[in-house]
Protein backbone atom coordinates (compact mmCIF):
# COMPACT_ATOMS: atom_id res chain seq x y z
CA UNK A 1 0.00 0.00 0.00
CA UNK A 2 1.47 3.11 -0.78
CA UNK A 3 1.20 5.87 1.70
CA UNK A 4 2.05 9.90 2.09
CA UNK A 5 5.64 8.74 3.48
CA UNK A 6 6.24 5.96 0.64
CA UNK A 7 5.64 8.67 -1.51
CA UNK A 8 7.37 11.44 0.30
CA UNK A 9 10.67 9.33 0.35
CA UNK A 10 10.05 8.52 -3.45
CA UNK A 11 9.99 12.41 -4.24
CA UNK A 12 13.42 12.33 -2.80
CA UNK A 13 15.23 9.62 -4.44
CA UNK A 14 15.69 7.85 -0.68
CA UNK A 15 15.50 3.88 -1.04
CA UNK A 16 13.20 1.96 1.50
CA UNK A 17 10.85 -0.80 1.39
CA UNK A 18 7.63 -1.35 2.49
CA UNK A 19 6.65 -3.75 4.64
CA UNK A 20 3.32 -4.89 6.05
CA UNK A 21 1.79 -6.67 8.62
CA UNK A 22 -1.75 -7.72 10.59
CA UNK A 23 -3.32 -5.02 12.89
CA UNK A 24 -4.53 -5.94 16.18
CA UNK A 25 -6.17 -2.42 17.42
CA UNK A 26 -6.16 -3.83 20.90
CA UNK A 27 -1.85 -3.87 20.54
CA UNK A 28 -0.35 -1.02 18.30
CA UNK A 29 2.91 -1.35 20.48
CA UNK A 30 6.07 -1.46 18.74
CA UNK A 31 7.53 -4.42 20.40
CA UNK A 32 4.35 -6.13 18.89
CA UNK A 33 5.04 -4.42 15.51
CA UNK A 34 9.06 -4.99 15.19
CA UNK A 35 7.68 -9.05 16.14
CA UNK A 36 5.02 -8.84 13.13
CA UNK A 37 8.17 -7.14 10.86
CA UNK A 38 10.86 -9.37 11.93
CA UNK A 39 13.04 -6.46 13.46
CA UNK A 40 14.66 -6.45 16.67
CA UNK A 41 12.26 -3.95 18.91
CA UNK A 42 15.60 -1.26 19.15
CA UNK A 43 15.49 -0.92 15.17
CA UNK A 44 11.42 -0.14 15.15
CA UNK A 45 10.88 3.55 15.96
CA UNK A 46 8.25 5.02 17.24
CA UNK A 47 6.85 8.70 16.12
CA UNK A 48 5.48 10.03 19.01
CA UNK A 49 3.98 13.85 19.33
CA UNK A 50 4.50 16.18 22.11
CA UNK A 51 3.51 19.68 23.23
CA UNK A 52 5.98 21.77 25.40
CA UNK A 53 5.12 25.49 26.31
CA UNK A 54 2.62 25.62 23.01
CA UNK A 55 5.13 24.02 20.81
CA UNK A 56 4.60 20.43 18.98
CA UNK A 57 7.70 18.78 18.75
CA UNK A 58 8.24 14.88 17.17
CA UNK A 59 10.22 12.29 19.54
CA UNK A 60 11.22 9.52 17.55
CA UNK A 61 12.30 6.93 20.05
CA UNK A 62 13.33 2.93 19.33
CA UNK A 63 10.65 0.73 20.38
CA UNK A 64 11.39 -1.08 23.59
CA UNK A 65 12.25 1.98 24.93
CA UNK A 66 10.57 5.36 27.26
CA UNK A 67 10.71 8.46 26.17
CA UNK A 68 12.45 11.07 28.86
CA UNK A 69 10.23 14.17 28.54
CA UNK A 70 13.00 16.29 30.49
CA UNK A 71 15.75 15.30 28.24
CA UNK A 72 13.55 16.15 25.44
CA UNK A 73 12.06 19.16 26.36
CA UNK A 74 15.98 20.22 27.93
CA UNK A 75 17.00 19.48 24.14
CA UNK A 76 13.85 21.46 22.61
CA UNK A 77 14.92 24.62 25.25
CA UNK A 78 11.20 24.71 26.97
CA UNK A 79 10.59 23.66 30.32
CA UNK A 80 8.36 20.90 30.17
CA UNK A 81 7.26 18.61 27.68
CA UNK A 82 4.14 15.85 27.55
CA UNK A 83 2.19 14.27 25.06
CA UNK A 84 -0.74 15.69 22.84
CA UNK A 85 -4.03 14.08 23.62
CA UNK A 86 -5.08 11.46 21.48
CA UNK A 87 -8.20 13.60 20.06
CA UNK A 88 -5.26 16.21 19.09
CA UNK A 89 -2.63 13.96 17.16
CA UNK A 90 -5.21 13.42 13.87
CA UNK A 91 -6.28 17.03 13.23
CA UNK A 92 -2.21 17.97 14.12
CA UNK A 93 -0.59 15.28 11.51
CA UNK A 94 -3.39 13.61 9.50
CA UNK A 95 -2.52 10.35 11.11
CA UNK A 96 -3.95 8.04 13.37
CA UNK A 97 -2.40 6.90 16.82
CA UNK A 98 -0.12 3.45 15.42
CA UNK A 99 0.17 5.08 11.83
CA UNK A 100 2.02 8.76 12.98
CA UNK A 101 5.52 9.03 10.82
CA UNK A 102 6.93 12.64 10.60
CA UNK A 103 6.66 12.29 6.72
CA UNK A 104 4.04 13.67 4.72
CA UNK A 105 2.18 14.97 8.09
CA UNK A 106 -0.35 17.74 7.37
CA UNK A 107 2.05 19.96 9.24
CA UNK A 108 5.74 19.91 9.95
CA UNK A 109 6.99 19.86 13.85
CA UNK A 110 10.69 20.03 14.66
CA UNK A 111 12.06 16.36 14.98
CA UNK A 112 14.54 15.20 18.22
CA UNK A 113 15.49 11.72 17.30
CA UNK A 114 17.36 9.59 19.68
CA UNK A 115 20.49 8.88 19.29
CA UNK A 116 20.69 5.28 18.77
CA UNK A 117 19.21 5.34 15.61
CA UNK A 118 23.18 5.33 13.98
CA UNK A 119 23.61 2.27 15.80
CA UNK A 120 21.67 0.30 13.03
CA UNK A 121 22.04 -0.19 9.08
CA UNK A 122 18.28 -0.43 8.66
CA UNK A 123 15.52 1.04 10.86
CA UNK A 124 11.84 1.05 10.46
CA UNK A 125 9.29 3.81 11.02
CA UNK A 126 5.57 3.54 10.22
CA UNK A 127 4.76 4.62 7.06
CA UNK A 128 1.71 6.20 7.58
CA UNK A 129 -0.82 4.12 8.17
CA UNK A 130 -1.39 1.14 10.29
CA UNK A 131 0.32 -2.07 9.13
CA UNK A 132 2.68 -0.15 7.08
CA UNK A 133 5.90 0.06 8.15
CA UNK A 134 9.07 1.72 6.12
CA UNK A 135 12.55 0.32 6.13
CA UNK A 136 15.49 2.48 5.80
CA UNK A 137 18.91 3.35 6.32
CA UNK A 138 19.06 5.81 9.58
CA UNK A 139 21.24 8.13 7.04
CA UNK A 140 18.36 8.41 4.38
CA UNK A 141 15.50 8.94 7.54
CA UNK A 142 17.87 11.67 9.01
CA UNK A 143 18.07 13.69 5.41
CA UNK A 144 14.55 12.86 4.74
CA UNK A 145 13.43 14.58 8.36
CA UNK A 146 16.07 17.36 7.41
CA UNK A 147 14.39 17.64 3.91
CA UNK A 148 11.30 19.05 5.54
CA UNK A 149 13.23 22.15 6.60
CA UNK A 150 12.18 22.09 10.53
CA UNK A 151 14.91 21.54 13.43
CA UNK A 152 16.18 17.68 13.17
CA UNK A 153 18.56 16.69 16.32
CA UNK A 154 19.46 13.43 17.03
CA UNK A 155 19.75 13.75 20.99
CA UNK A 156 19.53 10.96 24.11
CA UNK A 157 16.16 10.91 24.30
CA UNK A 158 15.01 7.94 26.48
CA UNK A 159 14.88 6.73 30.02
CA UNK A 160 17.48 4.80 31.22
CA UNK A 161 16.49 1.23 31.53
CA UNK A 162 15.34 0.02 35.16
CA UNK A 163 18.15 -1.27 36.93
CA UNK A 164 20.38 1.06 34.66
CA UNK A 165 22.11 4.05 34.77
CA UNK A 166 20.59 7.02 35.76
CA UNK A 167 20.78 9.42 33.23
Amino acid sequence: MKTNGARYLESLGIAFELREYEVDPEDLSAITVAKKIGMPPEQVFKTLLTVGEGQHIFAVVPGDAELDFKKLARAAGIRKAEMVTLKDVQPLTGYIRGGVTIFGAKKVFPVYVDETVVLFDKISVSAGARGTQLILSPEDYLRAAAALEVAVETVDLTKAAAGGPAA
